[in-house]
């Protein structure tokens, strides 16, 4: 991603079609780069699970970005799950940090986290997109040495995803 960065940050990198938002490669890895250390700030640690439950946003590919960076693992979190879907997938990926959208369509993704986080002890904390947490989290100060020094703890075949897929057999 560096290397693409440098080669060609002013061009055209991300575009959410929806909002209209365009990042170029320069911008987004700022923004990246603000995340992961946001991440690396709420004390999540090489090998943790974040949790991402939203529907396709540009806060997504942020969000998977920076947790590679850190070398975190980002759990995709089927946006059509049930609370007791989402219960399953929090425990049995030991979820640590969640971040989701407020709601999708008809489902209040909010009112469901709260519902099923009692039973998830491995949740340590939720953040919703747009809420001020998701801006604090997003926009924490420069720590020039905090991604340097976490990168130098990666390998390359360190895992960065847990997909789940959408089958309608079981868990």
């Amino acid at each position: 991603f560096e290397s693409t960065v440098a080669a060609h940050g002013d061009r055209e990198a991300l575009v959410e079609v929806a909002s209209g938002r365009r990042w170029t490669y320069a911008e987004l890895d700022r923004d990246v780069n603000a995340l992961a250390r946001g991440l690396i700030g709420a004390g999540i640690a090489k090998g943790d699970r974040v949790g991402i439950w939203a529907p396709n946003c540009a806060e997504w590919t942020l969000t998977q970005y920076a947790t590679a960076k850190i070398g975190a693992i980002l759990v995709n979190i089927n946006p059509a799950y049930r609370s007791h879907e989402l219960s399953f997938v929090l425990n049995q990926a030991e979820v640590s940090l969640l971040v989701a959208a407020k709601s999708f369509k008809s489902s209040d993704y909010a009112a469901m986290i709260d519902e099923v986080r009692g039973a998830a002890p491995a949740l340590r904390e939720v953040v919703l997109l747009g809420s001020p947490e998701w801006d604090a989290l997003a926009a924490t100060p420069p720590d020039p040495d905090a991604l340097a020094e976490r990168a130098a703890t990666l390998d390359r075949d360190d895992p960065i995803n847990i997909q789940y897929t959408s089958g309608t057999t079981g868990f």
